[in-house]
C-alpha cells in the first residue's frame, strides 16, 4: 500500500474542501438551479486541472520566480473575484425582501411553486465560466501545488508519472466534492431559496467575495 499516496489524498481532500471563492461561487449558482451549480462545480475542477497541469509541466515554478508575472495573475484573480462579489451584492436588490412578496418562480409558466426555472444554455455557460475563472485565476494555487506535489514524490522514482498521478487525485477529489456541494444545496433548495434566506446567503457570499477580491488587489504579493 502506498502510504505517501494515502497521505497526499488526505491532505489534498482538506485542501479542496477548504471554503474559498470557488466554494462560494458553487453555492451561489446552485441556489439558482442544480444544473448551474453543477456547471460551476465542473468549472472549478477545470480550473484545478489548469493548475495541476502547470505544476506538472514546471511552469508554476516560472510563475512563482517572476514577481511581476505573479502579481499580474494575482491582480487579475482579485479583480474577477471582486466583480463576482459586487455582482452578488447588486443582485440582492432584485430579490424580494419577504417570503411571499413576489410571484413564485414558474407561476406564470405553470411550473410548480418554488421550483427554479430551467436555466438557459447561456446561463449554464456563465456558471461554468465563473467556476473555471475563479479557480484558474487563484494566485495561491501555483505556490500551493509547487510546494505540495514534490513532497509526495518518493526518492528514486521518476517524478513525471508520480506528479501526474497526484494531479489526477486532486482533480478527481474536486469532481467529487464540488458537485456534492451543489447537489446538497439543491437538496436543501426549498429552504435555501426562501427570499430571506436567499438574500442572506447572497449578501454573505457577496461580502466574502468582495473582501477577498479587495485583499488580492490591494494586498501584498502572496508568496
Amino acid at each position: 500500500m502506498d502510504a505517501q499516496l494515502i497521505a497526499f489524498t488526505g491532505v489534498a481532500a482538506g485542501m479542496v474542501a477548504l471554503p474559498g471563492a470557488d466554494f462560494t461561487v458553487v453555492v451561489r449558482n446552485a441556489l439558482a438551479s442544480r444544473t448551474a451549480g453543477l456547471a460551476s462545480a465542473f468549472g472549478v475542477a477545470g480550473g484545478l486541472l489548469v493548475h495541476t497541469a502547470l505544476a506538472v509541466a514546471g511552469l508554476a515554478a516560472v510563475l512563482v520566480t517572476m514577481p511581476v508575472l505573479f502579481r499580474t495573475v494575482q491582480m487579475l484573480g482579485g479583480a474577477y473575484v471582486l466583480y463576482l462579489g459586487l455582482s452578488a451584492l447588486y443582485a440582492i436588490r432584485r430579490r424580494p425582501a419577504r417570503d411571499g412578496s413576489a410571484t413564485p418562480a414558474g407561476a406564470a409558466s405553470g411550473t410548480p411553486s418554488g421550483t427554479p426555472e430551467r436555466p438557459a444554455p447561456r446561463e449554464l455557460g456563465r456558471a461554468l465560466r465563473q467556476g473555471f475563472l475563479t479557480n484558474a485565476l487563484n494566485p495561491k494555487a501555483p505556490v500551493l501545488f509547487l510546494s505540495l506535489l514534490p513532497q509526495f514524490v518518493p526518492e528514486g522514482r521518476p517524478p513525471l508519472p508520480r506528479t501526474l498521478l497526484l494531479a489526477a487525485v486532486v482533480v478527481v477529489l474536486a469532481l467529487i466534492w464540488f458537485p456534492a456541494v451543489a447537489l446538497l444545496v439543491d437538496r436543501l433548495g426549498r429552504w435555501l431559496r426562501r427570499p430571506r434566506t436567499a438574500r442572506a446567503i447572497e449578501g454573505g457570499s457577496g461580502v466574502a467575495l468582495t473582501g477577498l477580491g479587495l485583499a488580492l488587489v490591494t494586498g501584498p504579493l502572496l508568496r
